[in-house]
């Protein structure tokens, strides 16, 4: 049986999946790791944790389902927004510092509303804002001018991995389309961007397609794995617009909705599409197909922030994920009028403020725990649901939500999103999207189907929830309010 290997690099772990051509994984093998926090909005991991990671994961794959011969490629899912500086040989000067580092935090706001913000964002396809390398490489031009100087390039996750496989620093159109320094039309480093940062074109990787292949293994990494020689390597693309792909939001009139410890809401379309608002991103899945959304920080995290710290210590820590929310299923929708603005761990979508805080409103003597606990998941589905409507006004109109990510272990959630978006929402058999995205992908760099549409033929509904149309009404009653706090509120809140 033939099998191609997806291998999704996340910043909490990585995973490799063996993907049968006929839509099923047979195996698959995680590693997790811990980033590296030292102070508040710091966030980096070492890269060669994430190379030996990406190796074992490999490896254990091929082993455990004997695929030496029968392997047609390995393709390659990443987290976006990282970036590290490396000397001429690729050796690291810095840690990788990932999406969720917020040092550069001052860069983002200083020309985020400037006419060089918005001309960065128009022909980039990424908001300004700290999680992006444009703005991490303006703080590191300024905070760590030594490495700063003594970089021959600054690359990602991936590239680090890539150019370690292969010695060659190459970076996907993908990856590329998250940096903000890469012009999302043209396919090639943007020049503004580039002044902006104080950096050059040859300090940054070559553009290479989501569907290009490499075979020249470093021999040493080919008996590290147990590979055979000349296998291809698809480069593949990033996380979030492979996470649409491997849940089959493909088509028009499709949301794809993600939550776990953050979120997402992302749509497919041929074009990028301009927001005049600046509440959605831009990225490239392959050079026809464009994926645009926006992301949340606040998702699971926010949930067990909660739980831990407001509901019963000596019962909570013992549940799992979807008893914890089952806490709040009792409680009517709406809260009894309390919102939460769910913005404790700062904000991306559809605010983009670094800065911005969380809100409890309406407070009143009726609301005890558990009403906190509905308006907080409340409060992340209606921020999801805000970003959904920016989606639809940007792009057009969604019929259906696909669902995934850790929520869809809760029944209550997936109504809960049902009706708040007022769609049908269905829940897939796949619980490894961007690395089975990323072995979909290789299947179409390697000639085995022809188009991408095919592969919505290896993906099953396993789950249906119908909208409620009458709780739809009771969530918009709140949602009005929700729309206004934030904005009323900015500015007192840094």
């Amino acid at each position: 049986m033939k099998y191609i290997i997806g291998v999704d690099i996340g910043t909490s772990g990585t995973k490799a999946i063996a993907f049968n051509v006929d839509g099923s994984v047979v195996y698959s093998a995680y590693i997790a790791y811990e980033s590296i926090s030292p102070q508040s909005g710091e966030n980096e991991i070492d890269a060669n944790i994430l190379l030996n990671a990406t190796i074992k994961t490999i490896g254990r794959v091929i082993k455990n389902t004997k695929a030496e011969s029968d392997c047609l490629g390995i393709s390659f899912s990443c987290a976006m927004h990282s970036l590290v500086a490396i000397t001429k040989t690729g050796s690291p000067l810095t840690n990788i510092i990932t999406w969720a580092d917020l040092r550069s935090k001052d860069y983002a706001e200083k020309i985020r509303d400037t006419p060089l913000g918005q001309k960065i964002y128009e022909h980039t396809g990424t908001p300004i804002h700290p999680m992006s390398p444009l703005c991490k490489l303006m703080w590191m031009r300024d905070n760590q001018p030594d490495i700063f100087s003594k970089a021959f390039k600054f690359i990602s996750i991936k590239e680090y991995i890539w150019f370690h496989f292969f010695g060659k620093f190459q970076i996907d159109y993908s990856i590329a389309s998250g940096t903000g320094l890469f012009d999302i039309r043209s396919f090639k480093w943007y020049k503004e961007s580039l002044d902006a940062a104080g950096i050059r074109e040859d300090h940054l990787s070559e553009p290479v397609s989501t569907l290009h292949i490499e075979t020249a293994l470093i021999k040493k990494y080919k008996s590290k794995m147990n590979l055979p020689a000349s296998i291809p390597f698809i480069i593949g693309g990033s996380d979030g617009v492979l996470a649409n792909l491997g849940s089959g939001v493909i088509s028009p009139g499709e949301l794809a909705l993600t939550i776990g410890t953050s979120g997402a809401v992302r749509m497919t379309s041929a074009q990028p599409k301009h927001d005049p608002q600046k509440r959605i991103f831009n990225y490239i899945l392959t050079p026809r197909l464009y994926v645009s959304g926006g992301p949340v920080n606040n998702g699971g995290n926010t949930i067990k922030w909660y739980v831990d710290n407001f509901m019963n210590k000596s019962t909570s820590r013992k549940k799992d994920f979807s008893a914890n929310v089952q806490q709040a299923a009792d409680i009517p929708a709406g809260a009894a009028g309390l919102i939460f603005l769910p913005y404790i761990f700062g904000e991306r979508a559809p605010v983009w403020d670094a800065n911005a805080k969380g809100v409890f409103y309406g407070i009143g003597s009726i609301h005890t725990s558990r009403h906190f606990l509905r308006a907080v998941i409340e409060g992340i589905s209606l921020s999801l649901y805000q970003i959904g409507l920016s989606l639809e006004e940007t792009i057009g109109p969604a019929e259906k939500v696909y669902a995934s990510g850790g929520f869809i272990q809760s029944a209550f959630w997936l109504q809960m999103i049902a009706d708040i978006f007022n769609k049908e929402v269905l829940v897939m058999n796949v619980a490894d999207a961007s690395a089975i995205g990323a072995a979909m992908l290789g299947l179409l760099s390697l000639g085995n189907i022809n188009d991408l549409q095919e592969t919505k033929k290896m993906i099953k509904v396993q789950h249906t929830y119908a909208p409620n149309g009458v709780t739809h009404a009771a969530y918009m009653k709140n949602f009005s309010a929700f729309k206004q706090i934030y904005g009323r509120l900015k500015g007192i809140t840094k």
